[in-house]
């Protein structure tokens, strides 16, 4: 069984990670500001369609909401994948991850704007995700071999 030797890059890595986790608390308290200013109360997760269509606000704090959750749905996915790939690959896989973060913080930011079209100009982070898969496989073939 080959042995894991952490590379001082590594910390990198870690970084890109805990900037991510600081990032989705200041996402946390964002969809609670606009829970608050739409006066969605708990614990509906959304406001209804039709309460949407005719109050900005509540439209807004779905964008907000959802492009949280879709952030969520993708962290353990990103995050598996840079520290699992940061172990062969430090530098590589910090970067990409730093690329998807920054992508996200474009994609956040055109969304809570109350239209949606507007988060596509974040998309672009989502190829981190290439990089990040292929750091993951070398790093897991490096260790099976």
């Amino acid at each position: 069984m080959p042995s894991i030797i952490v590379p001082s890059e590594y910390g990198y890595v870690l970084a890109t990670t805990v900037a991510t986790s600081i990032y989705l608390v200041f996402l946390t308290s964002r969809v609670g500001k606009a829970r608050g200013k739409a006066n969605v109360p708990y614990p509906y997760a959304y406001a209804e369609k039709s309460e949407a269509e005719k109050d900005p606000l509540k439209n807004i704090f779905n964008c907000t909401q959802r492009a949280h959750q879709n952030t969520l749905e993708f962290w353990p996915v990103v995050t598996s994948l840079s520290l699992i790939g940061g172990l062969a690959h430090p530098q590589v896989a910090a970067a990409a991850h730093a690329w998807w973060l920054l992508g996200r913080i474009v994609y956040v930011r055109g969304y809570v704007t109350g239209n949606p079209r507007n988060r596509l100009y974040g998309v672009a982070g989502q190829l981190g995700l290439l990089p990040l898969l292929f750091t993951a496989i070398s790093s897991v073939y490096y260790l099976i071999k």
